[in-house]
């Protein structure tokens, strides 16, 4: 498959499913009833020992299930649980008699998930489908659509186009890493830098099914080194690491964190100068979006402003990226936007171009420890 076919097939559906009238929930669940989530139900902490508001509680009418139902293995449930939680969870009469969603049911008991695992794949496609006869089926054309997808986008080693949607995505009601296809949604995006190794562990989740150490998170959704897959994951990365700026590049809005993952906002005059700021990071040339909210927000006013007046010192970088214009012309001005960026590796510096250059369409497979790789960049920007 060439180019122009891929993109008559594939891309322009990925395009319509990012118009903003396509992002919204709201006929989905209206009508549901409120529900709460305090940390200390989840987590044990008081909410006094938490020192960023947002994440003390939730409470509203989104379909959120709580870590306790979302850990109960599937087979303890039986099919006819299943779908009394879910007809609970849903408001909806959901019954025996439907085969199609027995029969996915019991599939899910099969392979051992739990029920945030199975809520997790079904509940976008249950929420979707008129006729519920046709889940089965319809989950299936997803799974199909989306390997294809993928299969045929990577031709000779190179990515035909740079719009692909995350292969993993976060589902925030069940709490669980599930298959981007279980959606078929662009994603909010969560950008942060990672911590220095001598402050940060790798633990296993149940989030993603402790496979390895409707957002998108790089730790959670793209697998990670040292996993029981490594071979997978460099399969895996050829194509996911170089389309990573798709997760991005929507009309919603990105999550930032600059002091570490889900910790309080905090930041001195010198974190700036670390090499592990996000600001110094390569890769975060590409999350920057339109639309911005800051994770981990305290109540601290001056602190928040810090971050505000750093964005603000380049305006015309920033505002540029995030509107996604392809406004660079060569590829050594690009290159001038890195120069001050950290990267684990050189070959990051190359591969994290591909959202920074304007007219790079077709962009080389990734290759870890292959620096040749960017001639397939400096080609494709001389011709963009």
């Amino acid at each position: 498959m060439d180019k122009k076919a891929w993109d008559e097939r594939y891309y322009y559906i990925l395009l319509d499913l990012n118009r903003e009238e396509r992002q919204t929930d709201i006929d989905y669940y209206e009508g549901l009833p409120e529900v709460t989530l305090s940390a200390f139900t989840e987590t044990g902490r008081t909410e006094s020992s938490i020192s960023v508001p947002d994440q003390r509680s939730y409470h509203g009418a989104k379909p959120v299930i709580s870590s306790s139902l979302a850990n109960t293995p599937c087979a303890n449930l039986g099919v006819a649980g299943l779908l009394e939680k879910l007809s609970i969870t849903l408001r909806k009469p959901y019954t025996l008699e439907i085969h199609s969603l027995s029969s996915v049911l019991g599939a899910c008991i099969t392979q051992e998930y739990d029920f945030g695992t199975a809520y997790g794949y079904l509940h976008p496609v249950l929420c979707e489908c008129e006729n519920l006869t046709d889940v089965e089926d319809e989950l299936r054309a997803r799974k199909e659509w989306d390997r294809e997808m993928r299969e045929s986008v990577l031709v000779n080693n190179r990515i035909l186009n740079n719009i692909v949607l995350p292969r993993r995505i976060w589902d925030l009601y069940s709490n669980r890493v599930v298959p981007w296809w279980t959606a078929k949604r662009w994603p909010w995006g969560i950008s942060h830098a990672w911590m220095d190794e001598k402050d940060r562990s790798d633990v296993e989740t149940p989030i993603n099914r402790g496979e390895w150490p409707y957002v998108w998170l790089d730790v959670l959704c793209l697998r990670q080194k040292g996993g029981l897959r490594e071979d997978l994951r460099r399969e895996e990365w050829q194509l996911d690491v170089p389309t990573i700026g798709s997760a991005y590049d929507s009309k919603l809005p990105v999550v930032y964190y600059f002091s570490g993952l889900g910790r309080p906002l905090h930041v001195e005059a010198s974190d700036f100068e670390s090499d592990r700021n996000w600001f110094r990071r390569v890769w975060t040339l590409q999350e920057i979006a339109e639309r911005r909210f800051f994770g981990g927000v305290t109540g601290n006013k001056a602190m928040k402003k810090e971050i505000y007046a750093r964005f603000d010192k380049e305006p015309l970088l920033l505002e540029k990226i995030a509107e996604r214009q392809e406004w660079i012309v060569g590829v050594f001005n690009a290159l001038s936007l890195l120069q001050h960026r950290e990267s684990t590796s050189e070959v990051d510096k190359i591969a994290a171009m591909a959202y920074v250059v304007g007219g790079v369409e077709e962009i080389p497979a990734y290759y870890e420890m292959r620096m040749d790789i960017i001639g397939g960049y400096v080609g494709h920007a001389g011709q963009g």
